[in-house]
């Protein structure tokens, strides 16, 4: 056999604009696929999230990072919206608190008094939430090329479930499956989950727009 018939299909590389340990793996899950070979960005790199929505922000990353790597990079700007919150902690959800465990605990603490408040009013707060993900992806100029949401709407539990995931996954429920985020095994989050669904409403723009990439079937 020729040895370039032997060589395995060259990947093509895509910096994440993200060091997220989390939202990486679920990044490289998701994009498996496709023979794209993905990296985060240098630990080093710092992008101030400035933006007033999650689409802001996820331009505002994939841009820099872009420009910073002189390669093709996707970013994504994600969060939950809390109904009874008037949709925080929204962009600031990864600010919430410093940890994943404070986050949760604090969410919990603010719906909890936003129910009380209701009911003291003769209302009721209720619970209902919708995690959100917006996807941005730049070209090694910095110039956004495509752009994407994917929205999973849901519950929030007065205690967490489940030990997977990562950030509120614990206390996100999901009422058709009868379970949180965190009790999913990969594939039936990646069906449900934002981000899921974000990135597969991206993987047709990106075979349209990059058909220089040596695409996997």
């Amino acid at each position: 056999m020729p040895q370039q018939m032997s060589q395995q299909m060259p990947t093509q590389r895509l910096v994440l604009a993200s060091t997220n340990a989390g939202k990486l793996k679920e990044f490289q899950a998701l994009l498996g696929d496709l023979g794209v070979e993905t990296f985060p960005m240098p630990a080093e790199l710092e992008v101030e999230e400035t933006g007033s929505t999650f689409a802001e922000n996820a331009r505002l990353k994939a841009s820099t990072v872009a420009r910073a790597t002189r390669c093709w990079a996707l970013a994504d700007d994600s969060g939950l919206e809390v109904m009874a919150l008037g949709g925080a902690p929204g962009v600031y959800s990864a600010r919430y608190a410093p940890t994943d465990r404070a986050r949760i605990e604090r969410l919990i603490r603010e719906l909890a008094l936003a129910e009380r408040e209701a009911q003291g009013a003769g209302g009721e707060a209720g619970r209902r939430a919708r995690f959100v993900a917006a996807l941005a992806l730049a070209n090694p100029h910095g110039a956004v090329e495509l752009e994407v949401e994917g929205v999973c709407e849901g519950w929030i539990l007065e205690a967490p479930r489940g030990d997977g995931g990562f950030g509120y996954d614990p206390v996100f429920w999901i009422e058709n499956m009868g379970q949180t985020f965190a009790e999913m095994d990969t594939d039936t989050k990646a069906r449900w989950s934002h981000r899921g669904r974000a990135l597969a409403a991206l993987k047709p723009g990106l075979k349209e727009l990059l058909p220089e990439w040596r695409w996997m079937n």
